[in-house]
């Protein structure tokens, strides 16, 4: 006779489907960076589980920044980082896999970086002109800090130094022919693609932070991924200054992009 309890810690059973061993998937984006929207596309799937941002409550706390909703954002996560890697780095019960959508930034020098080897970590990159043009729309006078640019290259660096080269996505790329793209990127995740993850019913979602009503909006609005635009983005001359500082990190990322 199966051990049932043997079989539930080797495998997942989900909606009476058994999946492989659950797995962590770290994903490392700066903010408007359709990172939202690809967390929707996994939580899509019967086996995930997706966590939004976990750090942020704890990154508020220790910069002081007064970010919208900080009061509530404060209140509604850990602000212990032990507690909160512990949290997101434990196996549920169901066994779905677990993914993590990150803002690089968040990640402050003080939380330690060694649990990162427990997890299969993905980058998602976009041109810093999108990113820029959509950030100032919800936050005046951003800097290259508030962007996680230079901070998503110092944690693909600590990773790339282990001996592990970290996945790279690009959202513009995502966006214009979603499928292919997600297919690479479970092929790199050895975990089967699911059409599950090319649409999502529209308006808020479980995983979403407490943060969601100020942020997400548009994706909210959305049920797949959106082709990107066509229009040029036009900034002001501070605008294109904090461009050109954020290109060469964005390029660098770049040269590693899945294809």
């Amino acid at each position: 006779m199966i051990d049932r309890v043997q079989v539930r810690a080797s495998y997942g059973l989900v909606q009476g489907i058994r999946v492989a061993k659950a797995m962590h998937i770290a994903v490392w984006s700066g903010p408007r960076n359709i990172s939202t929207a690809l967390m929707y596309s996994f939580a899509s799937r019967k086996d995930v589980y997706a966590i939004d941002e976990p750090f942020y409550a704890h990154y508020l706390a220790q910069t002081g920044l007064l970010h919208p909703m900080r009061d509530d954002i404060l209140a509604s996560q850990s602000q212990d980082s032990a507690a909160i890697i512990e949290e997101i780095c434990a196996q549920r019960t169901d066994g779905r896999h677990i993914y993590h959508k990150h803002m690089t930034h968040h990640m402050l020098p003080s939380i330690p970086l060694d649990w990162l080897s427990r997890v299969k970590n993905v980058f998602l990159i976009r041109h810093p002109s999108q990113v820029i043009a959509s950030f100032a729309k919800k936050h005046q006078n951003p800097k290259l800090s508030d962007l996680g640019y230079e901070r998503q290259v110092e944690l693909f660096d600590h990773i790339l130094a282990s001996g592990t080269t970290p996945i790279v996505i690009d959202g513009h790329d995502l966006q214009s022919d979603p499928e292919p793209v997600l297919k690479r990127l479970c092929s790199a995740l050895e975990l089967a693609f699911s059409n599950d993850m090319l649409t999502w019913a529209s308006g808020g979602k479980s995983c979403d932070g407490i943060w969601a009503k100020h942020w997400y909006g548009s994706v909210h609005a959305s049920t797949g991924f959106r082709a990107p635009s066509q229009a040029s983005v036009a900034l002001s001359p501070e605008l294109q200054a904090l461009e050109a500082h954020a290109m060469p990190f964005y390029s660098y990322m770049n040269t590693y992009c899945l294809k």
